[in-house]
This record gives structure tokens, sequence and C-alpha cells, in this order.
């Protein structure tokens, strides 16, 4: 905000909070003539009130605020800072799972991508100028953006994956959202399953999908965490037939695979490039599909069973874990 290098600043606004520290930052950084643009959803559920509000304050402080794309709620989680360096600008962007919330932020579990490679921040900037009506550009080259592709890019991930698992390459899928409805997503999960794709899903809400069941599922399986904190990261892994996980295919991002997600909202689901972040990630994962004290699995009857303590010295639940990893790096 006060880097006379900062030229613009662009943010989406879905749950933000009346009392968010980011609010007076924007509004100073617009006041020092710096370029500010807030998309700011007034349709996020509970939060309409606030959202009024946060717009009115920004608007009377100079910020360009927008409210997105006519029939579609904007629920895409960015963040974009373009500086001045020597010659050129430079993007940084951010792509989250989580709002930016100062209360949630301490009670949800979420990720965030930062990242100003050029590819990644392109997209970014390509889809605020869509969504602040200065383009109506669908094709993107790093991001998989809802309504315009996403879900196309997660079906065809899927059925790669199963592609592989016939030809006998390795083939593997972990996803993790908060709920999962999407019929044709389901479908695919189903056929890639009876393909030989081992699946896990960690899914927070409601699943509509019915794992383990032979001749159609059998080799999917379904996790819920209930816990300390309020799993809401999404998470989307695909082994892509590489041996290692780790060079596999890793994105993260603002959607569920739920029908309203994926094509009735504008949603940025952003590939994790770096192999020691996508090495961290997927620790995370393994710890959330190995959690035995916080871990539920469903049957497939559709009903969830508490899984067993094993260990209950060493079994801490993946929260407990996290906390200790974090105080460890200081």
């Amino acid at each position: 905000m006060n880097d006379p290098k900062v030229i613009a600043i662009k943010m989406t606004l879905y749950r933000v909070g009346a009392e968010s520290p980011l609010i007076p930052l924007l509004i100073r950084a617009a006041e020092l003539g710096k370029t500010v643009v807030c998309l700011v959803e007034l349709k996020a559920r509970f939060d309409e009130e606030k959202n009024i509000l946060v717009a009115q304050n920004l608007e009377d402080a100079g910020v360009h605020v927008v409210y997105g794309v006519i029939g579609l709620k904007t629920h895409c989680k960015l963040a974009l800072v373009v500086r001045q360096e020597g010659d050129e600008m430079r993007s940084y962007c951010h792509i989250g799972t989580g709002n930016y919330h100062a209360v949630t932020s301490r009670l949800y579990t979420d990720f965030g991508l930062f990242t100003a490679k050029k590819e990644i921040a392109e997209d970014v900037v390509n889809l605020f100028h869509f969504l602040t009506g200065k383009s109506l550009k669908r094709d993107y080259h790093r991001l998989l953006v809802a309504p315009v592709a996403m879900k196309d890019a997660f079906l065809k991930k899927i059925h790669r994956e199963a592609q592989h698992a016939k030809k006998g390459h390795p083939a593997r899928i972990i996803a993790k959202m908060n709920s999962l409805d999407d019929r044709e997503i389901i479908q695919a999960l189903y056929d890639a399953s009876e393909a030989g794709v081992k699946i896990d899903l960690i899914v927070r809400g409601f699943c509509c999908l019915r794992p383990g069941a032979p001749g159609l599922s059998s080799n999917i399986r379904v996790f819920s965490i209930i816990g300390r904190f309020l799993e809401h990261t999404r998470v989307f892994f695909f082994q892509n037939g590489e041996k290692k996980a780790v060079d596999g295919e890793l994105y993260i991002g603002s959607a569920d695979w739920m029908h309203r997600n994926l094509q009735a909202r504008v949603e940025a689901v952003a590939p994790v490039l770096e192999h020691s972040q996508r090495d961290r990630i997927l620790e995370f994962l393994e710890l959330l599909i190995d959690d035995h004290r916080q871990g539920w699995e469903m049957k497939p009857d559709g009903t969830y069973h508490r899984r067993k303590v094993k260990h209950p010295r060493k079994d801490l639940g993946t929260h407990t874990i996290l906390m200790h990893k974090a105080r460890s790096r200081g």
C-alpha cells in the first residue's frame, strides 16, 4: 500500500466482514493515487448487508467498485498487485481457497497461492478484465475458470486417469472440497473407479456419490474430517501417469464439484507448479486420508462411521499435527 512502485491493486471480496483490516488499506491506497478495483459480491449468503456497507465505504473513498457478471455469483478468491519494476510492469497475484475474512481465517483451514509466474498472472489479469466488463475472454492458459471451461477440464482429467489405469500406468485422484453433487463429475468418477483408478475424496459437507459399491465405485473412498477447524480447502490431484506423485498435477482454488460452482458461479482454480509446494500439499492430503482421530468414512449405504483410533498416543488428528508443524517452522 505504501510502496510507491505499486500502480494498481485489484481484489474480489466475497465474505470480507465489516471490520476487515483490508478495507482501510484499500481505501488508503486509493487516497495515495493508486488504481484500486474491488469486486464485491452482494449476494454472498448471510453477508449481504455487510458487503453493501463495505461497497459503499470503498466507493466513497474513490475505489472502483464493481459487482460482477450479470446472472453469475462471483465466488473466486483473487488478488492482484501490479508493480513498476524497471522498465516493465510486473504482476503479483494470489489465488485462494478461502475468503479474505479476518474472522474465518482463524477458524477455517485454507490454502493460498502467491505467485508472480507470468503465465498465471496473465490469466488473473484477464479474468479481472472479464469481471470488470473489459473483456469477454473465455480461454485461459493455466487457470481453470468457471463457468467457461472448468467442468470440461475436470471431466477430461478424470477421463485421462481412467485411460492411464487401463494402460497400466499410475492413476490416482485425490479431491478435497466442501460438497459434491455434480452428476457428470460423479459419473466420470464411477467410470474411472471401474477402470482401476484409486480415488480418495475428502468431502466436508454433503456428498451425493456412494463409495465402495461393487461394480460401481469399488476403488473410491470418501472421508470427512471433523475437528477444531472447519475444513475449507479445495484441492484436486491427478497422478497423470507419473511414477512419483509429486510429478502429477495439483490444483487449488475456490470451487467445489457442485453444479452451482461449475456452471452458475465465477470460480478460479490454479495449478501448483513448484515441487516443494506440491510436496507440502500432498503431505497434508495424506494426513487427512490417514486420520484416525478426526476422520469419518462413508460406507456404500451413505452412512458415516467414525474411524477407530489405532494408537491413542500417536493418532493426534490432522489439526493437532498441523499446529505442531507450524510451531516447529517458527
